[in-house]
This record gives C-alpha cells, structure tokens and sequence, in this order.
C-alpha cells in the first residue's frame, strides 16, 4: 500500500512552506484532501491567511537581494544538485502524486521524469537522450544550461570610441499557480528557470494534490537553495487573486483551465439563457487580473485537441496511438486527444478503434496492471457524466460507454471508463468545450482540407497531430493548421525543453511560453548599456567655447 510523504499524510495537515522550512498554518479554515480512487479524506490543506500570503512575499523579496547577486555558477550548481535529488527520489514524488491525484504509478513516474530533464537542460546546452514518460525531470535539466542561454549580446564600435551590449537580468519575485493534473512537472516547468535565473518564486499548488509540490521544497533546501528563494502558499481562488494583484510580485506563470467547471450544468444553463460567453473562465480571469496589475504573465489554459486520420496512416499504430492519447491519465492532460477526425475511408477503422479502447485496464493508480486510473473529483466525475449525457441528448452515438463502471474494492471512486462519442457535430457542447475527461469526440469529413477548416474553426489552438504516409498531406497539414504545437505521427507532441511550449489562441494568454528560451526570456528583463571611452588626452567637444550642441546626437 502506498504512503503518503511525512509533510502531507493523514495524521496532520499540509504545511506552508517559508524560509526553508515547513510551517503550519494559523487558518481556521481547511480543505479536505482525499485520494481519488477511494474518496477518503488523507490529510486538511490549509487556506492561507492573508497575513501568511503577506509573509511569503516579503520572504521571497528579502531573499532576492542576494540570490540575484549570487553568481550564475552557483546558481547553476544548486539546480544541478537539486536535478540530482529529484532522480533519487522520483519513486517517492511518484507515490504521492498516485495517492493524491489517481494517475498510475507508470504514469507518475513520467510526470517526474519530464520535469527533471528540463533542469538538466538549464545546466547543460547538450541533451541527453529523451524519455518520452518522463515528464518533469527535463525542465530542470533544461535550466541547468543557464549560463548560456541567459547570455546578452554585444556589439563593438557601433560608433568611435562606442560599444553597446546587453544583459538578461532577473525581474525579481515570481509567482507560479499550478494545475492538479501534473502536480511535479509544472512547478518544474517553473521555479528551476525563475531561480537559475535570478529570481525568487511564490508557489501556489493544487489544492486538490499538494504534496509532490511539498516534497520538491524539501529537497530544494536539500540542494542548498537558499531559504526565502522558494516559497509556498495554499488556497483556492483568494491565493491566486492575491498573487495577481501583489505589487511586490512582477511576473505570473499560470497553468490551468479556461473553463468554468463549478456547477457545471446549472451554469450551461445560465451561459444560454443570458447568452453569457461559455468559454470565459479561470485562465482569462488570471491573465486580465495580472495584466491590469501591470504583471507580465504567461497563461497555458484550455484546449481541444484534434487527431486528423487519413487512409494511407499505418492502421495500428495509429489506433494504438489514439487510444492512448485520448485515455491516458483519464484525459486529465492538457495536451490529450480529445477528438478524432477520420477522413474518408479511414472512418472503415472506427470499430477497431471501439474494440482497442475496450481494453483499457481500469483502477486505482497503485495497481502495476491498470492502464488508467480515477478522475481527480466527485465533482469532475459529475461534471464529466453530464456532459456524455447532454451529448447523447443533443445527437451523438454512444459507442462506448463508461459512465457505468464500477471498480471491484473502489466502489466509491471516482471512476468513468473510456468512452467513444460518435456522430459529434461542432455545435454540440463535448465538441465545443474542454472535458477534461476520458472522452474522445469521433468526426468525420471527406477530405483533408474539410478537417483543417474544422481545427482552424475552433477556438482552441494547444496541440493538434495527423496520422499519415504522405509527405505532401503532412506538409499541407502543417503550414495551413492554425494550431501551436503540430505532430506528424505523433499524437502528443509535447516539445522538449530545448524549445518551447507553444500554445496559441484561447489556449495561450501572454507573449512568452513555457521554457525553452521562451521561458528564459519570459523570467528576465533585457538591460542595454551603450558606452564611450576616449583617451585622457582627447580634446572636449566645447573646448573653443561653442555652445552646447541640443540637436539629437548622430552617431559616426
């Protein structure tokens, strides 16, 4: 039986983490932290008090007079040390991101993996080879190369006597609120490029799986971290408006949904009664919050990723691909395949499709023969079951059904099987909204031309992907889809940390994405100083006593 880490477990409540150290809050009020397969209650996350959120702040800004004077090799160093201890205890992270939010243990372990090469990289400009499951291990690779990519330029007599170069330096205290479905690889994506960097960071972690988060401050002081550089707040709502709105605070990095997701069918209904826009949710709110606070923010929200089929794909790799795309992680992840979209004779595969997702193993995450685990809530399980039930309503076909599963030992789980919605219409609400969910939208079209038109017409634009054997169908694919992240026979394509993750549309608020030199350039602010050295000799401009030349300078 898996166990939860000392920080977060059952016999006590999960702790604030300032100045190095965990701390218990002085909150009266709790939020029940339970584990998705069972629905039993296994720790209390603490709403931080105004007071506490204060603290935090002043910590991180003391902290970042010196960090940011700390030389960049050292820097560098600690995040070395840090990607070190995070591969010795990836098991442990991965324990407690099962137990908190459902995901199995295979599949966790990715989660940590990914995040870790992304430090390796910040250290290093050589990649080493890439783990595909292996998810929050490669940022903080990534940022172990810092000393090159946060380099300026320089150019040398831009005029006599005149050189210009520029630096990249730190914009002081950060804040990063974090989604539940990678509770490891998304602060990774954050806080080893903020403090390799120079930066200090304030963390706001899930409430609903906080403590693959906490076990990262741990071993941050471990690596040698200063304290005040990292520190970590809990709450809902009031935590981010707080971070968005702090003056002290200078930038936000935001990943998270853009889609309402409370009430789920009372609020359709308003949404269509008083013609509210559906789409106006938790990452535009975070976005516009900080923008007016004059923060610089960059926001991953919401997504409807489309996989396009044609005739000519290789059939099982790609029904194998979409199966896994669509129901890995209970399509918690950003970057699922949501909809299939088979044109022409390829919609012949749609029964192997049906007949492949069928199966999938389904049950608690901890169990080494289930492929897919339980969704993160109660609430997401109703919101999910509504959403299949109001699509059947609206026309769709069925084709698989999991809104009546029951897992043997974990009846009280939070659990949906795979389900295959066919006959889906781009005016129908699974269609046009995130589920978020093991749900896969089956469309199709005659041609190729038909599926791009149907992408660039949704307002979503995170990933997208074609199954195929031509080359020119690939080609066409890529330069007409309006759609950020494109993969050729690939159905996740996640960019290494070498680049960027790039997002557009609703699925992206902010100039700079995620990591990469994006990332870098999103966590400093460019410095550029001009300089004019003359010999000690050299005669003055107004030695013959002429006037003060005011007309604007013309470099020669």
């Amino acid at each position: 039986m898996l166990k939860l880490s000392n920080i977060c477990k059952s016999t006590s409540t999960v702790k604030l983490w300032f100045d190095g150290k965990a701390v218990e809050s002085s909150t009266t009020e709790w939020i029940d932290l339970t584990n998705p397969a069972t629905n039993e209650v296994i720790s209390k996350v603490p709403m931080t008090t105004k007071s506490e959120m204060q603290r935090a702040v002043e910590s991180c800004k003391k902290a970042f007079k010196s960090w940011s004077n700390t030389s960049i090799i050292t820097r560098q160093q600690k995040i070395f040390n840090l990607a070190q201890l995070i591969r010795r205890d990836k098991k442990k992270i991965a324990n407690n991101i099962t137990i908190e939010q459902g995901k199995t243990l295979a599949d966790a372990e990715g989660d940590v993996f990914r995040g870790l090469r992304k430090i390796y990289i910040l250290l290093h400009t050589v990649v080493c080879c890439v783990c595909c499951r292996g998810a929050f291990v490669e940022v903080v690779e990534h940022a172990s190369s810092v000393t090159s990519l946060q380099m300026g330029e320089t150019m040398q007599n831009i005029a006599t006597n005149m050189d210009t170069y520029s630096y990249r330096v730190p914009i002081g205290v950060c804040a990063g609120i974090i989604p539940f479905n990678f509770p490891a690889m998304i602060p990774l994506w954050m806080f080893p490029i903020a403090l390799a960097t120079g930066n200090t960071m304030l963390l706001k972690p899930s409430e609903q799986d906080p403590g693959a988060c906490m076990i990262l401050m741990e071993l941050t002081k471990e690596a040698g971290i200063p304290d005040g550089c990292l520190n970590v707040i809990h709450g809902k709502h009031d935590a981010v408006d707080f971070l968005c709105t702090h003056p002290d605070i200078r930038a936000i990095s935001f990943v998270g949904s853009d889609t309402v997701v409370v009430l789920f069918v009372c609020i359709m209904l308003l949404f269509q009664l008083f013609k509210f826009p559906s789409h106006f949710g938790q990452g535009r709110h975070v976005y516009e919050l900080a923008a007016k606070s004059g923060k610089r923010i960059q926001a991953n929200t919401g997504a409807k990723n489309h996989a396009v089929i044609l005739p000519d794909a290789d059939p099982e790799h790609t029904i194998n691909q979409l199966v896994a795309a669509a129901f890995g992680a209970a399509g918690q992840r950003c970057m699922a395949l949501s909809v299939a979209v088979f044109v022409g004779s390829a919609r012949h595969w749609i029964p192997n499709l049906v007949r492949c997702a069928k199966m999938v193993r389904v049950g608690s995450g901890d169990n080494p023969n289930v492929d897919m685990g339980p969704l993160i809530s109660e609430d997401a399980k109703r919101r999910i079951l509504a959403c299949i039930n109001r699509a059947e309503e609206q026309g769709a076909t069925v084709l698989l059904d999991g809104r009546h599963l029951i897992v043997q030992g974990y009846e009280k789980g939070n659990f949906i099987g795979p389900t295959i919605l066919a006959d889906v219409k781009p005016t129908m609400e699974c269609y046009k909204s995130e589920i978020f969910g093991p749900v896969l939208c089956v469309m199709t079209v005659s041609s190729l031309q038909e599926a791009l038109e149907l992408i660039n017409e949704n307002r979503f634009g995170n990933g997208t992907s074609i199954f195929t054997g031509s080359g020119w169908s690939a080609r066409k694919f890529v330069h007409e889809v309006d759609v950020g992240q494109v993969g050729i026979n690939v159905p996740i394509p996640v960019p290494l940390p070498m680049f960027s993750f790039t997002g557009s549309r609703a699925s992206f608020y902010g100039d700079l994405n995620f990591y990469g030199k994006a990332g870098v350039n999103f966590f400093t602010q460019l410095k550029t100083v001009t300089q004019l050295w003359r010999e000690k000799n050299q005669a003055t401009d107004q030695q013959d006593g002429s006037p003060v030349e005011l007309a604007f300078p013309v470099q020669r």
